[in-house]
């Protein structure tokens, strides 16, 4: 009989996304997050713009044929927070009513049950996919990403698969397709220091949830693992495996991105408290380079994608030498050579409260970049959509480009 090495039997429960509960009350609690969600395809009155009181942004993808899909976070930026998706069959001049929501709130352990970080994507064979989270309160310590898949999105009713959890952690960014054909998806473990089982305050509702005194000491079988992963899959999806991670400096929910080089490295860039930090991996994500830091930023997400050009896109706050005093001045620039040098600067939107881009870029060449505003008093959700030479002359210019296009406006009572 062959035995493993007794750090590979510690890791194994750990990858495989299981991980025994102990006979205690509050793990019995926390595993409520384990359950299947719902998804609402048909979503009633109360998720109504005129009933939701603020908007985050979380992503946006286009299908094949050509629909927009755009997910944003109602709710709130905690404990209450939920999907809302909508479409735009005219190239995001108009959208839909929302026509999906996964609002898992139902809860039997007293707790709220949050879905709060997740993606579109629109895979090679023409998939969309859906990835979301799922915790306990704001962060359990665990929370765990699910996806569901859609094969038919442009159809007038899309069909999705049932959920299925992939591992602990979220992802807030779209997968990569390699070279090798491999898919490569970002998650992330967060730190101890973002488990709090509420942040809202004034919500009425609030004292009617059950905290246990032990809510933030559990899952430290995990603190080993908490770092910016990366998983692949070898078979379209169907399964995802780990294959290498990053522990950065100054964690700030890691919301990492990764490139392909042309010398066949990966880059990764991590968000930080203090600016945008940056990993190199020789052997396809196996093993990391120490991170260093990279660019000063604002602590905020940002977007970086390769375009069908081969140039690099990266949407960030500010100048590439800048720390914004705040999330303002969301700007687009264009590298030639992999990320050593810089040039553009598209200021997309220079107000305060701008944040948190994604997006695609169309087979026309249209880039598209949503992002979010004033999330809880304006609880605006908007996109740009520019071209490259738009980006190199700093301004917009060609046929189509447009800024400030309003998605979703939530009109709810303000809390």
């Amino acid at each position: 009989m062959k035995f493993l090495p007794l750090c590979l039997v510690l890791w194994l429960p750990l990858l495989s996304g299981v991980v025994h509960a102990q006979s205690n009350p509050t793990r019995e609690m926390m595993d409520d997050a384990l359950r299947v969600p719902k998804i609402n395809t048909e979503p009633g009155p109360e998720y109504a713009d005129s009933q939701r009181s603020m908007n985050m942004s979380i992503g946006m993808d286009r299908t094949p044929q050509g629909r927009f899909w755009a997910a944003w976070v109602s709710g709130g930026d905690s404990e209450l927070g939920y999907f809302v998706a909508a479409t735009s069959d005219d190239d995001g001049a108009t959208w839909s009513e929302p026509r999906l929501v996964i609002d898992p709130k139902e809860h039997k352990s007293g707790m709220f049950r949050r879905t709060l970080v997740g993606n579109f994507w629109t895979d090679p064979t023409g998939n969309l996919w859906l990835f979301f989270d799922q915790a306990m309160g704001y962060y359990d310590g665990r929370a765990g990403v699910w996806a569901i898949t859609c094969e038919n999105p442009d159809a007038d009713e899309p069909t999705w698969s049932e959920p299925r959890r992939i591992w602990h952690g979220a992802t807030l960014n779209k997968p990569i397709v390699m070279k090798s054909g491999e898919w490569m998806l970002p998650i992330s473990l967060w730190q101890r220091n973002h488990i709090h089982p509420k942040l809202e305050r004034h919500f009425p509702t609030m004292e009617d949830q059950v905290i246990p005194d032990d809510y933030r000491d559990q899952f430290h079988e995990l603190d080993g693992v908490r770092q910016a992963h990366v998983f692949v899959s070898n078979d379209q999806g169907h399964t995802w495996k780990r294959r290498g991670g990053v522990r950065f400096p100054h964690h700030n929910f890691d919301e990492h991105m990764m490139v392909e080089l042309k010398d066949g490295r990966l880059w990764m860039l991590a968000r930080t408290t203090q600016g945008m930090w940056e990993s190199y991996s020789s052997d396809q994500g196996r093993t990391w380079t120490e991170p260093e830091k990279r660019f000063p930023h604002t602590s905020a997400r940002f977007f970086l994608r390769r375009l069908s050009s081969g140039r690099l896109l990266l949407v960030r706050h500010g100048m590439m030498d800048e720390t914004t005093k705040q999330r303002s001045h969301l700007r687009a620039f264009l590298s030639d050579d992999d990320g050593q040098t810089w040039h553009g600067g598209l200021l997309l939107d220079e107000r305060a409260g701008i944040s948190y881009p994604d997006g695609f870029e169309s087979p026309d060449g249209m880039i598209h970049i949503l992002y979010d505003h004033n999330r809880y008093r304006d609880a605006e959700i908007l996109m740009a959509k520019f071209r490259e030479e738009d980006i190199t002359a700093g301004k917009f210019q060609s046929a189509g480009s447009k800024q400030r296009i309003l998605i979703n406006r939530a009109t709810g009572p303000k809390r």
